[in-house]
């Protein structure tokens, strides 16, 4: 009896121990970026001047590359089923205000992951095709002409005679 009792007072002890390692937030959700709000977005119907949208909009996201002609206010959803594991993307909107040669409001248009290609919008980048090597890694590959490869050659010896 005397070995039962000081087996079951090990294993609550164990289990105790292991539930506080144990996190009870399983999932984790995240929103960044503008808060798209219907009221505000009827504030600024078509023919609206620029000084308006961005007083009932505040500051876009980001404007158009080429041109100012277009305010962009982006908005996504991020979910992780568990805290160490990377965020996916589950849901983007992108509200664009296009503006005309007066800068008054021509359109709008609110487009969702569905409607294009999942783009960073912190670095401007887009995913690109290849593969980005290092300079060491072309030269175990052999990546490049014979000439890169001799040249690479040449400068390691050189280095190793100084």
């Amino acid at each position: 009896m005397k070995f039962l009792s000081s087996t079951a007072v090990a294993a609550i002890i164990a289990t105790a121990s292991l539930t506080g390692c144990t996190s009870m937030d399983i999932g984790q959700t995240m929103y960044n970026g503008y808060v798209l709000d219907e009221e505000s977005l009827a504030l600024i119907p078509v023919g609206s001047s620029r000084e308006q949208v961005l007083l009932t909009m505040g500051t876009p996201s980001t404007t158009a590359t080429f041109d100012s002609e277009v305010l962009y206010y982006i908005s996504q959803k991020r979910e992780r089923p568990v805290a160490f594991m990377k965020p996916r993307l589950v849901e983007q909107t992108v509200l664009a205000i296009y503006f005309d040669e007066e800068g008054v409001v021509s359109r709008k248009a609110n487009y969702t992951l569905q409607d294009g290609k999942v783009f960073d919008s912190i670095s401007r980048t887009t995913p690109t095709g290849g593969r980005d090597l290092t300079f060491l890694q072309q030269l175990l590959s052999g990546a490049g002409s014979a000439g890169n490869a001799n040249a690479a050659r040449n400068m390691f010896q050189n280095m190793g005679s100084n």
